[in-house]
This record gives C-alpha cells, sequence and structure tokens, in this order.
C-alpha cells in the first residue's frame, strides 16, 4: 500500500488520498476527470488528487507514431510514477497500451465503451461531404497506419499524409491551413470533447475498423495494491472487458503491438461474442479478414474452488466478470489471430513493418 492513510474503513481506501495519474492532453484530463466523478460517486470519504505529467508521445510532435514504437509512448511516464508510488492509479486510453504490460502493472478497470469507430473531420469548405464524394486528389490526414491502409483501399481517389497532435491541435491544422481537406480522429475522443458537431461522417466496418481497444477507458494500477484494486474494479464493464480481452488477444498472438497495419471489430449478441480481425499491407491492396464468434455464457465458478480471481488476462485483471467468458474471450483473439496466420497474415505484417522503417 502506498500514499497517506488515515481512516481504513471498507476496503481500507476511506480517508486516504488516492492520486490519479493522467497525461496534460484536454482530453486526458476530461477522461481522467470522468473516471474520478464515478470513484467519487462510489466512494465519497476518498479523497482524490489528479497529477498531470507529459509523455514522451506528447512531446515528439514531428515524427510519424509508426516510426517510433507507438506503443507505450503515452504511457511509460505515468507508469514510471506508478511504479514509484508517486501515484496509485493511471488513466488511459486502452488502446494506447501495450497488450504485454511491464512486471507488476495490471489494468483493473475497463470502462463501458464509447463509440470504437472513426470519424471524418472534414474542412469548413468541404462541408457536406463524404470520403467518396470528395474531389480526386484530396489529401485526408490521419497519423495511424491502421487507417491509412484501409481507407486507401477503399477510397483510392483519395491521397493520405501524416499529421500529428493533440486533438485541438490536429483541428486547428484543418481548419487555419489548406493543407488538408479532411482528418480521421476517433470519434470518442470527440465525443469526450463536446465536438459531435465536427463530426462529419462515422467510419462503419465496411470502410475503416477500429483500433484494439479504441474507445475503452482503461485504468491501470499495481497488481498487488489489492484495496486499490478491488475500490476500481467495480467500474469493469462485463461487455467491454470481454470485447477487449478479445481484441488484445488477438493483436499479441499476431503482431505483438507493432506498429502495422490491424484492425479489429467486435460485437456481444445474445450471449456469443463476434471478433472480426484483419491485416493490411501499408497501402491497403493486400489483406486478410477473418470472423469468428464463441458463447460468453458464465460459467459455474462459485464451485469451482481453482478459479484464481486475481489471474490476468492480456493485461486486465476483472474478478467480478465471469472467469468462463474471461477465458472464452481470449481463446477467441488467439484462434483468430491463428487462422490469419495461416493465411499468410505475417508475410503481410512483415513487409508492411519494414516499408514502414524504410520510409
Amino acid at each position: 500500500m502506498s500514499g497517506e492513510t488515515s481512516t481504513q474503513e471498507g476496503n481500507g481506501t476511506a480517508g486516504r488520498v488516492i492520486r490519479i495519474g493522467t497525461r496534460k492532453s484536454q482530453l486526458a484530463r476530461i477522461q481522467t476527470d470522468s473516471v474520478a466523478e464515478k470513484l467519487k460517486e462510489l466512494y465519497p470519504n476518498v479523497h482524490l488528487e489528479i497529477v498531470g505529467m507529459s509523455t514522451i508521445g506528447d512531446k515528439i510532435l514531428h515524427t510519424a507514431l509508426s516510426k517510433i514504437g507507438e506503443k507505450s509512448l503515452f504511457t511509460k511516464e505515468l507508469e514510471n510514477a506508478l511504479e514509484k508510488n508517486e501515484v496509485d492509479l493511471v488513466v488511459h486510453s486502452l488502446k494506447d497500451l501495450p497488450t504485454t504490460l511491464p512486471p507488476g502493472f495490471t489494468i483493473g478497470a475497463v470502462l463501458k465503451r464509447e463509440n470504437p469507430h472513426d470519424a471524418v473531420v472534414l474542412h469548413p469548405k468541404h462541408a457536406g461531404k463524404t470520403l467518396a464524394t470528395l474531389p480526386d486528389k484530396s489529401v485526408v490526414g490521419t497519423s495511424s497506419l491502421r487507417r491509412a491502409a484501409q481507407l486507401k483501399r477503399r477510397f483510392p481517389h483519395l491521397e493520405f499524409k501524416d499529421i500529428r497532435g493533440n486533438l485541438n491541435t490536429r483541428l486547428k491544422k484543418l481548419d487555419e491551413k489548406d493543407d488538408y481537406a479532411a482528418i480521421i480522429l476517433a470519434t470518442a475522443g470527440l465525443r469526450r470533447m463536446g465536438w459531435d458537431s465536427r463530426v462529419s461522417q462515422i467510419l462503419d466496418p465496411e470502410d475503416c475498423m477500429y483500433a484494439v481497444g479504441q474507445g475503452a477507458l482503461a485504468v491501470e494500477v499495481r497488481a498487488c495494491d489489492r484495496d486499490i484494486l478491488e475500490m476500481v474494479s467495480v467500474m469493469h464493464d462485463p461487455d467491454t472487458v470481454l470485447r477487449c480481452i478479445a481484441e488484445r488477444a488477438f493483436m499479441r498472438h499476431l503482431a505483438r503491438g507493432c506498429s502495422v497495419p490491424v484492425a479489429v471489430h467486435t460485437e456481444v449478441k445474445d450471449l456469443q461474442l463476434y471478433l472480426t480481425g484483419a491485416v493490411y499491407s501499408l497501402d491497403g491492396s493486400d489483406s486478410l479478414k477473418e470472423t469468428m464468434q464463441t458463447s460468453i455464457e458464465p460459467g459455474n465458478e462459485v464451485e469451482d474452488e481453482d478459479v484464481d480471481e486475481s489471474a490476468q488476462r492480456v493485461g486486465v485483471t476483472a474478478s467480478n466478470v465471469s472467469q468462463a467468458a474471461q477465458d472464452a474471450a481470449e481463446k477467441l483473439g488467439v484462434e483468430l489471430a491463428k487462422l490469419l496466420l495461416s493465411k499468410g497474415a505475417r508475410e503481410i505484417l512483415t513487409v508492411a513493418r519494414q516499408l514502414n522503417d524504410a520510409h
């Protein structure tokens, strides 16, 4: 246990100052404040303090994310603070978290997912258009290999150019210059910022599938800090947990979280979890895409004395979500990855990685 303690009651956190680590960007603060509000509702006697930090990804704004090791760019400094007991929990966008966490850490809560799809934000002069109706050679900004690969395939009349910076910066680059006809952003981020009016088009899975974990918030904690883990676990959204476990297992088995064009789409319906996964060449000309499903009906865990409630699945600890369903979700992700690998996914991703490194 870390931090100051005073009144110890309930799960040992009442009266204690709980420090929440976050990136300093406006969106990160909005996301962290939303988690803090939930915690305050659940635990009125807990004192919360928010600690803002800058990460490598926030500082390097002139290089494509895919060139500088995409994963952990936005998490390393926060995890360092967590390791040193300078903060007690950290709020992340789940898509920023690698599928393998550093030793001693776990995702203690995955909150209900916002719309995970990507959105088109048009330059004001193109108001009313869609990607399909933009003029030939229009330039679309995106910092994601995944988005560019799928959209090049779907909309060959468009050109794609890298754009970096937080949401405010990217929107400013779009609006104040003539460099881009449109940019592609996560719908979830725009909604959390209150900028729904800027969404010109939400891309459906046929146009562009989303990133692993996109739209979900994750709370990372020290795995040994049982009081904090118990406290935040109440915020788990079961459907989101299962979808994201499947997605993360798929990514981990397929590409180990490297900067390559990998996309997913998940759905829970009638106790069935559906996972669609795809890999793409950088220009989108070569791709593999498959869908699998599994039952996520809760198992009979109460009678199973061997169930380890602290077990992690692709970095997630969710003792209050059916262990059998979590196992099924993780297996689904691995099986789908194996299917794509058997059809040549490794070759597509290897070439994509080599080309990206060479550019």
